[in-house]
């Protein structure tokens, strides 16, 4: 039930307007979210990676309804690749994209005008010598997004996707997709979906999640366990002894702000670890649902919304 009203929470422009302005906001801002501008991003970026650290850079933003905000974001994406290049970041360094920012919503050829978008992208960080991974959203839009995904892997065949195990479709997904040369990262899933498409107990979220990356462990793609649970990361370095995976041949991914220190311990251990490192001014989707998938950090959040002024 938390999760449930916390997830329609993320959708509520009311709610939303209250948080922004309560004063305690900023410091859970802060934990999950690099910051709002371009130079914070790859301040954070340079301090994950002098840990030992990758990273997936996502600029937020999300349910583009706007055709010149979706060129922005295009354009933004291109500037922080370039950034990522200049640093001389692109060993360690690759960028998270959704595709509902980038205008797959617009009522008039949405899903065209978002992969075109996406090319450019992708184009960019092909040129600065790093990859794309496309994230997931919800359900209504897996089937777009995996076209786009087989449509740009076409000319850029590194090109990663998202997939989530609470959905009742992922397991088939996973099977098609764990051929040569693909990137899946696997996650438990973020947004309130139906139980006609969804699992909705913990649990079997759990089960989905280990049979999907029993197929990715044993296929012939580059799985990355996108997963904080204890049991799951264990789980998965299990896994991979059993497919004979060396430890090059998959990465775990964790969100910024999150277990930093088992983060660490994992890369300390040799294993490859990547952060998925936010920034940007559309962060209150993204904390909501980083909220619902850990209710623990909800007394932080009521206690901003109990201080507005």
């Amino acid at each position: 039930m938390l999760r449930r009203v916390l997830l329609t929470a993320a959708r509520s422009n009311r709610i939303k307007r209250t948080v922004v302005r309560a004063p305690l906001s900023r410091g859970m801002i802060d934990r999950f979210v690099a910051g709002e501008s371009l130079e914070d991003a790859m301040v954070a970026t340079r301090q994950l990676v002098a840990h030992g650290l990758l990273v997936s850079i996502d600029r937020l933003g999300e349910s583009t309804t706007d055709g010149v905000q979706a060129q922005a974001t295009a354009d933004a994406y291109v500037q922080l690749l370039d950034a990522i290049a200049a640093a001389g970041l692109s060993e360690f360094a690759e960028v998270s994209l959704k595709l509902s920012s980038l205008g797959q919503a617009l009522m008039s050829d949405g899903e065209q005008i978002a992969l075109d978008h996406a090319r450019t992208v992708c184009a960019a960080a092909k040129a600065a010598g790093t990859t794309v991974t496309l994230d997931m959203e919800d359900h209504t839009t897996t089937d777009a997004t995996l076209g786009a995904l087989r449509q740009l892997r076409a000319d850029f065949p590194d090109v990663g996707a998202v997939l989530q195990a609470y959905l009742r479709r992922t397991e088939s997904d996973c099977r098609d997709l764990a051929g040569e040369g693909s990137r899946i990262r696997l996650c438990k899933g973020a947004y309130r979906e139906p139980s006609s498409v969804a699992y909705q107990a913990q649990a079997e979220v759990d089960l989905s999640y280990v049979r999907c990356l029993r197929v990715l462990m044993h296929g012939k793609g580059y799985p990355m366990v996108a997963t904080h649970d204890p049991r799951l990361v264990a789980i998965a370095a299990a896994m991979a002894l059993q497919a004979g995976r060396e430890r090059n041949e998959y990465e775990y991914q964790m969100l910024f702000g999150v277990r930093p220190d088992e983060q660490r311990r994992l890369a300390t251990r040799g294993e490859k670890v990547r952060v998925y490192l936010p920034y940007g001014t559309e962060w209150y989707p993204y904390l909501t649902r980083r909220l619902a998938e850990r209710p623990a950090n909800l007394a932080f959040f009521l206690r901003a919304v109990a201080s507005r002024r």
